[in-house]
This record gives C-alpha cells, sequence and structure tokens, in this order.
C-alpha cells in the first residue's frame, strides 16, 4: 500500500513537470522578443531572458526590437529631463518677476476720504486710455471694463499690476455688478469703418449698454458721465452746433447705427435721471486725434497720416470743401473730468471751435511729414456732414473750459507716434517672416 502511495506521487509529479514544461516551451514560441515574464512576490513583473532561437528571422527581429525599445527608453528619459528643466527656468522667471518691482507713472497720494472707485467702460481705447492716465495720476483707483473690440491691451499696459487698477475683459452689453462711486461711459466703436462692421451690435452698445451702465449707477448710486457725439447733430442746418439745436439725422444710412445709437443713449440717460434720480453728465464729443488712435480706423486724420508717411497718395473724399474742427487728446478728457465733476446736468459740446476745410488739412498733414504724397480726390461718402464746429460757450462759462493745444503742436504728436507704430509694425514683419522662412518644411 505504501508502494502504490509513493508511485502515485512519483506519476503526479512527473506529470506536473511535463505540463510545466510544455506551458513554458509555448510561452517561449508566443513571446517576440524570447523573453518570458514571470510575476515575483509584491506583485512586480520581470522579465527573463530564454535562449536566442536557432531562425535567423526571429533573431534579427528580437534585436530590432530590443534596439527600438532602448531608443524608446533613451527618449523618454530625455524628455523627463527636458521637462525638469522648464520648469525650473519658469519658476526662475516667475521668481525674477516677482522679485523685480516694475516702474510706475507717479500717482497722487489720496485717503480713503478722496479717492474714488472709477470705472471706465471703454477704457483700453483712444480716448479712454489718456482719461486712465489722467485719473491715475490723480490718484484715483481706476476699473477698466473693455472687450477689446477697438481698444487694446498696450494702450494700458503701463498700468498694470499697479494697486489703483484692474482689467475687466467684459462686454458692457452684459451686465456689470460692481461697487463704484463714477463712470465714465466711452464704449462703443466711434469710427465709421468700425462702427458699419457690426452696426447691430454698434446699436446693441449704445442701447443695451447704456441701461446697463445706467442701471448700475442707479443700484450703487454713481454718478454717470455718457460719452456722447457731435453725430448726434448728423448733417446740421444750424452752424456752429449750439447744445439746443436737435440735429438733422438719416434714420436709416449707413451711419444711423451710430448717430441713432448715441441719441438714444442721451434719450436714456435723461430718463433715469427724471426717473430714478440718477446722477448723469453729458459729453457730446467733437473730432478728437492723438497719440493711440487705432491706425486703420478709417478718420480724417489717421487716414491723412498713413498715407503721408507711407508716400502714398492722400485721398480726400468729396470735393475737400467739407468742415471740421479738431481738438488734441488731452483737451478732451480734460473738459470730461470737468463736467463730471461740475453740477451742470445738460449737455455739453467738447469741441475745437476753430474749423478747417478738409482740403486744407491734407496740406497741412502733408507739408508737416513731407514726402512726395500728391492730394487726390475721390467719391464722397454717403451722409457725410458738410459742416462741423461746436459752439463751445456752455463749456467756457460752466466749465471754465476750452481747448489749449495747437494744432501743429498735437499733429507733431501725433505723426510721431504713428511713425513709431510703423517702424514697430515693420519689424515685427520682418522678424516674423524670418522665422516662418527658416522653418517652413
Amino acid at each position: 500500500m505504501t508502494a502504490t502511495k509513493k508511485r502515485l506521487k512519483i506519476v503526479a509529479a512527473i506529470s506536473l513537470l511535463l505540463l510545466l514544461l510544455v506551458y513554458l516551451y509555448r510561452m517561449a514560441s508566443f513571446c517576440p522578443s524570447g523573453k518570458a515574464v514571470l510575476s515575483v512576490p509584491g506583485g512586480e513583473e520581470v522579465q527573463a531572458k530564454w535562449p536566442p532561437t536557432e531562425s535567423p528571422l526571429q533573431r534579427s527581429l528580437q534585436m530590432a526590437y530590443e534596439e527600438q525599445s532602448s531608443l524608446i527608453r533613451e527618449q523618454k528619459a530625455e524628455l523627463q529631463r527636458t521637462r525638469e528643466h522648464l520648469a525650473r527656468l519658469e519658476e526662475q522667471v516667475r521668481s525674477l518677476q516677482t522679485s523685480t518691482p516694475r516702474k510706475y507713472p507717479k500717482v497722487k497720494y489720496l485717503n480713503y476720504k478722496n479717492r474714488k472707485r472709477i470705472l471706465i467702460t471703454g477704457g483700453a481705447g483712444f480716448v479712454g486710455s489718456h482719461l486712465v492716465d489722467d485719473l491715475m495720476v490723480q490718484g484715483h483707483e481706476v476699473i477698466v471694463v473693455d472687450n477689446f473690440f477697438t481698444g487694446r491691451k498696450r494702450n494700458v499696459e503701463h498700468w498694470l499690476g499697479h494697486e489703483n487698477f484692474e482689467l475687466i475683459h467684459h462686454d458692457i452689453v452684459n451686465p456689470l455688478f460692481i461697487e463704484i462711486d463714477e463712470i465714465y461711459h466711452l464704449a462703443s466703436p466711434a469710427s465709421p469703418p468700425h462702427y458699419m462692421y457690426n452696426p447691430v451690435k454698434t446699436i446693441k452698445t449704445n442701447t443695451m449698454g447704456t441701461i446697463n451702465v445706467l442701471g448700475l449707477a442707479k443700484r450703487v448710486m454713481a454718478k454717470v458721465l455718457i460719452a456722447s457725439t457731435s453725430e448726434v447733430y448728423g448733417d446740421p442746418t444750424v452752424h456752429p452746433q449750439p447744445e439746443t439745436y436737435w440735429g438733422h439725422v438719416n434714420p436709416i444710412g449707413p451711419r444711423a447705427c451710430y448717430d441713432e445709437g448715441k441719441r438714444v443713449s442721451e434719450t436714456l440717460s435723461y430718463a433715469y435721471a427724471k426717473q430714478e434720480k440718477v446722477q448723469v453728465r453729458v459729453a457730446r464729443i467733437f473730432n478728437t486725434y492723438g497719440p493711440r488712435m487705432h491706425m486703420n480706423d478709417g478718420r480724417v486724420v489717421s487716414n491723412f497720416i498713413l498715407q503721408a508717411l507711407r508716400n502714398e497718395t492722400i485721398t480726400v473724399y468729396g470735393n475737400g470743401k467739407q468742415t471740421r474742427s479738431f481738438q488734441y487728446v488731452s483737451d478732451l478728457v480734460d473738459g470730461m473730468i470737468a463736467l463730471m465733476a461740475s453740477n451742470y446736468t445738460q449737455p455739453v459740446n467738447l469741441g475745437n471751435p476753430v474749423e478747417q476745410t478738409i482740403g486744407e488739412f491734407a496740406e497741412i498733414i502733408k507739408q508737416l511729414v513731407g514726402g512726395p504724397s500728391v492730394i487726390k480726390q475721390s467719391k464722397a461718402m454717403e451722409d457725410d456732414p458738410q459742416r462741423r464746429k461746436p459752439d463751445i460757450t456752455r463749456a467756457r462759462q460752466l466749465l471754465h473750459w476750452e481747448p489749449k493745444v495747437p494744432l501743429e503742436t498735437g499733429l507733431q504728436r501725433t505723426i510721431s507716434y504713428f511713425r513709431n507704430e510703423l517702424a514697430r509694425s515693420d519689424r515685427f514683419q520682418e522678424s516674423s517672416n524670418k522665422y516662418f522662412d527658416t522653418h517652413t518644411p
């Protein structure tokens, strides 16, 4: 009986051994690398090398697989080292940025009783950015809201990071909830190509946007200044235009989205003032020029200066006898701040009463820039006003304000700005071309 049990055990052991040998043989046959994967205690897997096969094809495949595996491991290790190096460099850059103090323009100190929180919609635009500069220097806290349709972050980048400055990317067509003391509502495209590009959006900005601003002013009991425009007078039949003139506007023309939008904006302002007791100020702004104008805004000043700087033909639309009056941007900002500080609630013209024909203005630009440009007349624009000159009696008497910067002085500063912008644009274009030329496959 004992001998039988021993024989059974021997047979069982031999059977298990044969099964194990068959299993290992099959594993070795189906493993393309000639290696078997074995489990060891701890859940880890290790590779056990098997004797290489006698087949030359399998041997070559095995060697190629091992070479590729080794190359992939090396590339992964190099990638990991590169990532770690980049992380260290980013940390060093952040450390330098936080340890290097930025230099800001000098700002007056105001205590909490005199310091105001001022919201400027469209504050990254041409006029808005200059208003930001003045209010910041005076020591107030300034919050800029802009959707950057025509505004640019570069116009206010010198204030980024300052404790009194905040920039919010927001479209004022949507409601805004914020605590402020005063609002300058400048949000709206103001040049014909920009406001004609999306007329429905222009109307929304000047209606829904104004409703949101006035609603905010009502909620926080803030004073609000609405930046209206001389376009509310349309193609005037009264000259010069006083604030009592109701205007002569085509309600369905190509400029109507802006003209009528601003007229509705004024109507909304006085409705809120009467019904909700909101403190409103309305500035009717005439043609303004200066640094930070959008280079391609299609206005007279930017068009003439760019064409002269590029030695192109200076294009005068119409016969050149239509008139405009141009004020420098710093004069406008002074007028807006004075109007906000006043107790006067009716509309006030802010513009230069010195009138110029478009033909004369083109000659002035040509002389200041120099170069071989010639002046050429072209087809007149539809609904283009023939005469534009403000009556600034109210501003003189109530605000003690009138333009101070001479036309030639302001134009020289504007030409210098445009010349620098063109040079900067050319440098970026050249750098971009070099990069893509060298990296094109």
